[in-house]
């Protein structure tokens, strides 16, 4: 077995292996076995009894707060596992400084996620700390809510039950997100022409409230994907894109990215699709399968989606993806995913029914759909041969109308 990034070997017990009970203790549990070389060969440990009460003091002398660990020896191979847990009392430091595990490497940590550990082990979230500005004003706030929940006026007291404001600490970030005018980077729009070197238009919403932006990036996708078609005596509107669609990935965008991240959200919007990219990974505790499926929600900023909710901007929370891909139900092209460590993507296709497929690719389609296939059953299937139906999947997938899982021989095309 090889070293991952919750196991760790180490041929003999030196300081360096107080860097990686800093990392598990920081990010989730591990083990780091004594007396295994790094390409897993097994030599043991000469009186590991002794060696654990040095590994103990090690640990209790140089590592703050100590964290929840426990040693075992295997007596036979005379390796030492030690067991280190992850904790509540975050950071946990070895030398001042704090320390995760990039595959099976340890590594410092940065300045970013130093502070987002103090505020982990001080059961906060970044929405919650102190604004930098306390002068701020809720015109915008004041008539969402107006509208939504009939309210005359915002008073200290609303911003209070709403969470914005406290007495002792005054407004929080997420106070500062919604106010009028704030200081942190927003939405940046861009419609492309032909190719991203062709740039039709581009806004940036920035440094005001995140109602405003939701609203400003919904009137800047009307222009382009929403128009009136008459017939006779009746109007008839008609969407390249569902706006409900694009409501819900924008204001997914905004209630979920990561704000402490100086970076903007971005809409990228071409003749056949808009790009909805926000940024920060997924929140901690939530997998890729969790999130897909619209089952279950971890807010990472729970303040903002509160007020989101309350507004009627978005409905039971965690149930975005699956709303996103029912307004595609008809639809021959869905949306797409793509969830990386530092950010999310979403792509939203124009709508589109398999009159546009080639009489090759209506083939492939009808055969993939309801199942999922290799490309090599799809060859069997349509008498096409190997390089022409890669050739096709590849197109239906960039398309978006089909996706794929897996890899090499695993590899599976499917119609969500």
């Amino acid at each position: 077995m090889r070293e991952t990034k919750d196991l760790e070997y180490k041929e003999a017990i030196s300081n360096t292996f107080l860097k990686t009970v800093s990392a598990f203790a920081n990010y989730g549990t591990g083990s780091i076995k004594f007396g295994i070389k790094d390409d897993g060969t097994i030599i043991g440990i000469k009186n590991p009894k002794q060696a654990c009460l040095d590994i103990e003091n090690r640990i209790n002398d140089s590592i703050d707060p100590v964290p929840d660990y426990s040693l075992s020896i295997h007596e036979k191979s005379g390796v030492i596992t030690l067991r280190v847990e992850e904790g509540m009392h975050k950071p946990y430091l070895y030398k001042a400084k704090a320390y995760k595990r990039n595959d099976s490497a340890t590594i410092e940590v940065d300045r970013l996620e130093l502070t987002r550990l103090v505020l982990e082990g001080e059961n906060l979230s970044y929405e919650e700390t102190p604004a930098k500005t306390q002068t701020l004003s809720f015109k915008i706030l004041a008539e969402k809510l107006g509208e939504a929940l009939h309210l005359n006026e915002v008073t200290q007291d609303t911003l209070k039950t709403l969470e914005l404001y406290e007495e002792k600490t005054g407004y929080n970030v997420a106070g500062e997100l919604l106010a009028d005018e704030n200081s942190f980077c927003g939405i940046d729009m861009v419609r492309f022409g032909d190719s991203i070197s062709v740039l039709m238009d581009r806004e940036r919403y920035e440094h005001v409230s995140v109602l405003a932006q939701y609203d400003k990036a919904l009137a800047l996708y009307r222009k382009y994907y929403s128009y009136e078609e008459i017939r006779g005596s009746l109007r008839e509107k008609k969407e390249l894109i569902p706006e409900a669609a694009f409501r819900e990935a924008v204001a997914n965008a905004i209630v979920h990215r990561a704000w402490d991240i100086r970076a903007y959200i971005t809409v990228s919007m071409f003749t056949d699709r808009i790009e909805i990219t926000s940024p920060g990974g997924l929140p901690k505790g939530m997998s890729r399968e969790g999130y897909l499926s619209g089952g279950i929600s971890i807010l990472r900023n729970r303040i903002i989606a509160n007020v989101f909710f309350r507004l009627n901007m978005i409905e039971q929370f965690g149930t975005g993806i699956r709303r996103i891909n029912e307004t595609y139900r008809d639809s021959a092209k869905k949306p797409t995913y793509e969830i990386l460590s530092e950010s999310i993507r979403m792509v939203l296709p124009v709508i589109g029914g398999k009159q546009e497929l080639t009489e090759d690719e209506n083939a492939v389609y009808d055969f993939v759909k309801g199942h999922s296939v290799s490309s090599s059953a799809v060859v069997e299937a349509t008498g096409f041969g190997k390089n022409k139906t890669v050739a096709i999947l590849k197109k239906l997938v960039s398309k978006g109308y089909i996706a794929k899982e897996g890899n090499g021989r695993g590899l599976k095309y499917f119609v969500k």
